[in-house]
């Protein structure tokens, strides 16, 4: 006689939603964009886990949030946590085995969620390279990034600003160019102010989960065609002009005159 499984439903009855919503939660946090950047690409290279978003709540501080499983979890905040602290920007790190219903509905902790259950995670690597140059003033980090792009074939995304007066130009290109323009930027940033670079970082082959919270570049968005725009009212047409009838040059009478 067979035991009814009273209490426990099968595992195909949970759909993806209910799996990425009772996973584990990895949190960490560091004093930099680029390092919260490299961090957040270290923690997805790791093991497989999802990046909901990034979190800055001012003064620098910026914190990277990550859902799976929870070995999965802690063997990503492990290897962010180590990231950061190789950039000497790590300020905290925390796992959550299993965070309640009402800290998704808080905190933004769970953005994407809603999203991502209605799609299988696809993994994709992008041909282009992410360069970030973070300096201390806004100045210095415009005369950066205008140095980026004069010094290689880059395109300028996006800025971020995280407090205390740290802003972060984005570029993207390839992998040599990324380089040589950071380089560039660097070189120009401490010309500028010998006190004004912040971090640095590049991203040679950012997974698309990355891609997908960084901010997007309105400059490249193709505009659409506008339509044609036609007048409203049509203006009559003119009245033609009344033909002219010319006289029969034949019947027309022609004095002679003979030379004496």
């Amino acid at each position: 006689m067979e035991t009814p499984n009273q209490g426990y439903a099968p595992r195909e009855q949970f759909s993806r939603k209910d799996d990425l919503r009772e996973s584990a939660l990895g949190l960490v946090s560091t004093l930099s964009f680029p390092a919260i950047i490299q961090t957040a690409d270290a923690m997805l290279k790791s093991s497989e886990v999802t990046l909901v978003g990034f979190e800055k709540i001012g003064s620098g501080h910026c914190t990277a949030i990550v859902r799976g499983k929870v070995a999965s979890i802690r063997l990503a905040v492990e290897a962010g946590a180590q990231t950061a602290a190789e950039f000497g920007q790590l300020v905290s790190k925390l796992v959550i085995p299993r965070p309640l219903p009402n800290l998704d509905v808080v905190f933004p902790i769970g953005n994407r969620l809603s999203d991502l259950a209605q799609f299988e995670r696809d993994i994709r690597v992008s041909s282009q390279a992410i360069g970030l140059l973070e300096t201390r003033g806004f100045p210095v980090m415009v005369g950066a990034a205008d140095a980026m792009l004069k010094a290689a074939d880059v395109q300028l995304m996006s800025y971020e600003k995280i407090g205390a007066g740290l802003c972060t130009a984005i570029i993207r290109g390839a992998v040599a160019d990324v380089v040589v323009a950071v380089e560039a930027g660097m070189q120009e940033a401490l010309r500028i102010d010998a006190n004004s670079l912040n971090a640095i970082t590049i991203i040679p082959r950012p997974l698309d989960d990355l891609e997908q919270n960084l901010p997007l570049a309105s400059c490249l968005i193709e505009e659409q065609p506008k339509p044609l725009k036609l007048p409203v009212a049509i203006k009559d047409k003119l009245p033609e002009a009344e033909l002219i009838e010319l006289p029969d040059l034949a019947t027309i009478p022609v004095e002679i005159h003979q030379d004496e």
